[in-house]
């Protein structure tokens, strides 16, 4: 048994490495502050606006293909190493995106943040568990993530002062301290758990992953450009990734060591999940995506009253993480996921039925119950995986997650800029009335998606109403 079952390891300490764990992973979330960024990039490396895509793709590509290779090895050779190595190269990284000369020189960098971010990301929810007794798991899950809120939350406002004083470089350039101090404080967290002793990494099975997994998100990046009579680009990436999965699975199965075992999909409660967290994030990307032009052209706002109106969603987020935690100590982690995700669907419904008279209150409650939504399902849905999966692979557990919500909010991207764009009529400036429908189709529509999608589970209620999801999470 790991040191993590040990009861007496609820104490001070053990809450100054959560802060320490906490404190690490919001170089990734704070990443919102480069968003406000664009323009201000744009205008000094004279590129054209269609270009920036490219400042996200090589850090979102990147990172979510290797987040879960990344999680098995922190299994191996101890989630601290990997944290710490992730913090490390992430504070280099961001010195070289704020010291970049030239655009090239600025994706390099945005590539190497990617590695940085997967590195840390794949071993903080471990790190924060198994500082704990499993009783508490839940609790620190739940406060692990207030943590990624509190990015949403703080990155775009300090982005913009960031900005105004010290230019775009800035929003790099401040989190190279907080890495350092991270780095710091790392002795608070423990060593490795468990020893890598006779398991070996599968390496064919690593590469097969993070290939399929780069040419999936990036066959469903350009498949706006299908409808445009470009399909053979998403096409052949598509059958690279199908070929490359099947691989994958091929090796896992035959692997004396898999990264992720095909039979853990077995349990349909653990796929259903996991395919919910896809749809959860798909769907509520729509925040993120459309409500800052709902602001801008439907509002009269200060463009600091739309950034708070904005930030209550992450801010629902924030305060849902904590409580998520309290409540897992009292509902079952299905039922409360799926309230969660009725909550997310529930709020996009009512998103979707602003008008150009809507008040700040309503906007208010609508884009918080979106948040509290996201939050109480990501602290269930992560309590699931961490209790299926056997307790030596609580990296893979925590990497799932981030993994599964990537694919749901690049999917989100795409589909909801295929959906706006095809419910916006020929020829509309996409002002007024013109922008209103659109936004409401959208944003009600993938509400609906997402409820209609959980009506569909509910046809089998034993996957939220039963029992038998613990199936290995206290193995050792």
């Amino acid at each position: 048994m790991t040191a993590s079952t040990s009861p007496e390891r609820v104490g001070p300490r053990a809450m100054l490495g959560l802060f320490v764990v906490g404190l690490g992973t919001l170089t990734a979330p704070l990443d919102s502050a480069v968003n406000i960024a664009f323009p201000a990039i744009t205008r000094a490396f004279e590129v054209p606006l269609e270009d920036m895509q490219w400042v996200v793709i090589c850090y979102v590509l990147i990172y979510s293909s290797l987040t879960l290779v990344f999680g098995k090895m922190g299994d191996l050779v101890g989630h601290r190493r990997i944290f710490g190595i992730g913090l490390l190269v992430s504070m280099v990284a961001f010195a070289l995106c704020g010291a970049a000369d030239t655009f090239i020189e600025l994706l390099f960098a945005r590539a190497l943040q990617g590695v940085g971010s997967a590195l840390v990301i794949s071993c903080g929810p471990a790190l924060a568990t198994m500082l704990f007794a499993e009783s508490f798991r839940a609790r620190a899950l739940g406060i692990y993530t207030m943590a990624f809120g509190l990015g949403g939350v703080i990155g775009p406002s300090l982005g913009g002062l960031l900005i105004a004083e010290w230019g775009w470089s800035s929003v790099f350039w401040f989190r190279v301290p907080l890495c350092a101090v991270t780095l710091m404080l790392l002795f608070l967290l423990p060593k490795a758990q468990t020893g890598a002793g006779s398991r070996s990494f599968d390496i064919a099975g690593a590469a097969l992953l993070v290939v399929g997994l780069s040419t999936f998100l990036l066959a469903i990046n350009q498949a706006r450009h299908a409808g445009a009579g470009e399909p053979l680009v998403p096409l052949l990436l598509a059958i690279a990734a199908v070929a490359c999965f099947a691989g994958f699975v091929w090796q896992q199965k035959r692997s004396r060591e898999p990264i992720l075992h095909p039979r853990f999909f077995r349990n349909t409660v653990f796929t259903v999940v996991n395919v919910t967290n896809v749809m959860v994030n798909m769907v509520g990307f729509a925040v993120m995506f459309l409500v800052p032009f709902y602001l801008d052209r439907m509002t009269d706002l200060s463009i600091v009253l739309a950034g708070g109106v904005l930030a209550m969603s992450p801010a629902g987020m924030v305060l849902a993480g904590p409580a998520g935690g309290w409540l897992l100590d009292r509902i079952a982690a299905p039922r409360l996921a799926l309230i969660g995700a009725v909550l997310v669907g529930l709020g996009l419904l009512a998103v979707g039925q602003w008008d150009a008279m809507t008040s700040i209150m309503v906007m208010v409650l609508g884009l918080a119950t979106v948040g509290v939504g996201f939050g109480l399902f990501q602290v269930a849905y992560m309590e699931i995986v961490a209790a299926i999966l056997p307790l030596r692979e609580r990296g893979v557990a925590g990497s799932l997650a981030m993994v599964t919500r990537t694919i749901g909010v690049v999917s989100g991207a795409t589909g909801l800029a295929l959906a706006f764009a095809g419910f916006t009529p020929s020829g509309a400036a996409t002002t007024g009335d013109d922008f209103l429908l659109p936004f409401s189709l959208t944003v009600s529509g993938a509400g609906g998606v997402l409820l209609v999608f959980l009506g569909v589970t509910l046809l089998r209620p034993r996957i939220w109403f039963g029992s038998a999801w613990r199936s290995s999470g206290s193995a050792c």
